[in-house]
């Protein structure tokens, strides 16, 4: 018997039968016996896949817990199928499941293999913390979460509930550090976004009674100044100007000034270098600059990321920066380049049709309603990139704290609950015409 499955029970799933059995049909109740009778495998396969180290880059590791999955995926009916990425993309790849059919709304389920802690990391395995809490790496982030995913449609498949339906589940292995280009990394995601109706994303759930229906999405940004250089004493003149490190404060100065205050629009200039020489490597996020006191610096260099809730937002937020660039101090020139790495998931009716949904079924389970989650307090998810094709609801994975840290941990509580609503939800998902 599982560690885990000794200090808990199942309290909150035997109250969904008991207590409110009148709001969930027959079938449903039936779903809840499935969830309620695997659960001690449940909490013995997260405890597993947790233990396996699979940092993005440690690309042995993220192949063999997609191994786990797939023969889990394998042992209810789906068809699996792991994806390499190119070589020169330094990514292990992704795992794709599926069961085909031509019944219900067509649902695709997202989550990711990897963590961001790598073999070098001393936090390796899950350990019980207390009666309700165990932590790990990626417990919460989300392997927890890819767990009550697989479990959920295990309880389903059981009951007969996914013939002749469409459920496509794919587990990314590169999420916490994203192979470029993005082109290659996602296209198989979205490929299967296209062919589906709704996306569920199974991110770290933050409470029984908020999912995220809305998420910023995130791009970077780099200026680059020139200067000209010369003695100090003659800066300002006419044949010098102010130099490129005025001109980059003056640049980063009004970005502050004339882009800040519009709600879920953010700017962060991470990495700032300026002086006669400059050399910054993109790719580690570090430099070396070498100037003096009485040289005018030649050369500055500015490395930043923006964060919006629509691409209306951030087109808009790009032309301001290009203006702003623009207008040059004399003496120098300066030009802005953007990079692209998340879009946004804009705030849809659809989104909020779905999150309608998931309260109703937490409402019949007792559970509450359940609202919208403030994109400020969101990062970037995968979901995001299918947002442009399908309805998307994120957040139904995984209740804890502490995560990316060595502090990371599960609610192990709310986890058979979690998992419950998640199957309820896409039963009626795949029950509608």
């Amino acid at each position: 018997m599982s560690r885990l499955r000794t200090f808990f029970s199942t309290g909150l799933v035997l109250a969904v039968v008991t207590g409110h059995a009148q709001n969930l049909s027959k079938t449903e109740r039936q779903i809840a016996d499935a969830v309620s009778r695997n659960f001690e495998d449940q909490l013995e396969f997260v405890e597993k896949v947790v233990n396996i180290n699979s940092g993005t880059m440690n690309h042995a590791g993220v192949r063999k817990v997609g191994q786990v999955f797939s023969e889990a995926f394998d042992e209810i009916g789906f068809g699996t199928q792991w994806l390499d990425m190119p070589a020169e993309m330094d990514r292990a790849g992704h795992l794709f499941a599926e069961v085909k059919g031509t019944k219900g709304k067509r649902v695709l389920l997202i989550g990711h293999l990897d963590t961001v802690f790598e073999e070098d990391s001393p936090f390796q395995t899950m350990k019980k913390i207390n009666d309700s809490t165990a932590t790990g790496p990626g417990v919460n982030d989300m392997k927890g979460g890819n767990t009550i995913l697989l479990y959920a449609l295990k309880a389903l498949s059981e009951n007969g509930l996914l013939k002749d339906r469409q459920v496509v589940v794919a587990l990314m292995g590169d999420e916490e550090y994203t192979g470029k280009p993005l082109s290659i990394s996602r296209k198989a995601l979205i490929d299967a976004a296209k062919r589906s109706d709704v996306a569920l994303g199974f991110e770290p759930s933050t409470g029984f009674s908020e999912a995220t229906m809305a998420r910023r999405g995130s791009s970077g940004w780099k200026v680059e100044v020139s200067g000209k250089q010369a003695h100090s004493a003659d800066i300002f003149s006419e044949e010098v100007g102010a130099g490129a490190v005025f001109e980059v404060s003056r640049i980063l100065h009004e970005f502050y000034e004339k882009l800040r205050g519009d709600r879920y629009l953010t700017f962060n200039p991470g990495t700032v270098l300026g002086g006669t020489e400059v050399s910054y490597n993109e790719v580690l996020s570090k430099g070396n600059t070498f100037g003096k006191t009485n040289v005018v610096a030649r050369t500055a260099v500015v490395d930043g990321g923006l964060r919006f809730i629509s691409e209306k937002q951030k087109e808009e937020a790009r032309e301001k920066m290009r203006e702003i660039v623009s207008r040059n101090l004399p003496g120098t020139q300066a030009k802005i380049s953007f990079f692209d790495s998340y879009p946004a998931m804009e705030p849809t009716d659809g989104n909020k049709q779905l999150l309608e949904k998931l309260s109703e079924v937490s409402v019949a389970m007792g559970l509450g309603e359940v609202k919208a989650a403030d994109p400020l307090k969101k990062g970037a998810a995968d979901v995001s990139f299918v947002a442009e094709y399908v309805d998307c609801l994120d957040s139904l994975g995984a209740m804890g704290e502490g995560a990316h840290s060595p502090e990371e941990n599960i609610n192990i509580e709310t986890f058979e609950a979690l998992t419950l609503r998640a199957a309820i939800l896409i039963y009626r998902l795949l029950s509608e015409d």
